[in-house]
């Protein structure tokens, strides 16, 4: 074979069919489209994400504040029990009128810490719930059913949904039957 044969003769070639150049296009659209899409969903979950934050930064922003705060008005409550009803009664009207004041103070500094978010966590059904209550003895019961509360000490505190202080309760025990004496010994 010379040369000229071989510019002749051309190489067998498989040569695949052009793709439709409307439907490269559709398919680029539909990419383009879906895309877009997925970028307005992500943008919008940023927005919702970012509001979120700034409600939680803004509600629980006074934690430190509000814990610090909520000892205050634990003071003001044990100053104000410290002081019978029957007492108050027979003191000068120097002390009713500090008692008063202090009374006053105590109202005052719980309705602003409430306007802020900060309530106390109820113990008025008497049952212990673990995730609000923290139990610092086990008394006896005195009727009252086994782990419910029988005492508060310390009122405890949520800010927004989440605790800020647990109430510190004492604890109704089971009131177990004296175990047998042993006549034998």
């Amino acid at each position: 074979m010379t040369e000229e044969t071989e510019q002749e003769m051309p190489e067998a070639r498989i040569t695949e069919p052009a793709p439709d150049p409307i439907a490269v296009l559709k398919a680029e659209i539909e990419s383009l489209r879906d895309q877009r899409l997925r970028a307005l969903a992500e943008v919008e979950n940023i927005r919702r994400r970012s509001e979120r934050e700034k409600i939680e930064a803004s509600q629980y922003a006074v934690t430190k504040f509000a814990r610090d705060m909520v000892s205050i008005a634990d003071n003001f409550s044990r100053a104000l029990a410290a002081c019978p009803p029957d007492l108050r009664e027979a003191a000068d009207p120097q002390v009713k009128a500090v008692l008063d004041g202090v009374e006053a103070t105590d109202r005052q500094l719980l309705a602003t810490l409430e306007r802020h978010g900060v309530k106390p966590v109820s113990t008025e059904d008497g049952k212990f719930d673990p995730n609000l209550h923290q139990a610092i003895a086990e008394v006896p019961g005195n009727g009252k059913p086994a782990g419910s509360i029988v005492d508060v000490v310390q009122s405890g505190y949520m800010i927004g949904d989440r605790l800020l202080r647990p109430a510190m309760v004492t604890v109704a025990r089971r009131d177990d039957p004296p175990p047998p004496i042993d006549a034998r010994a």
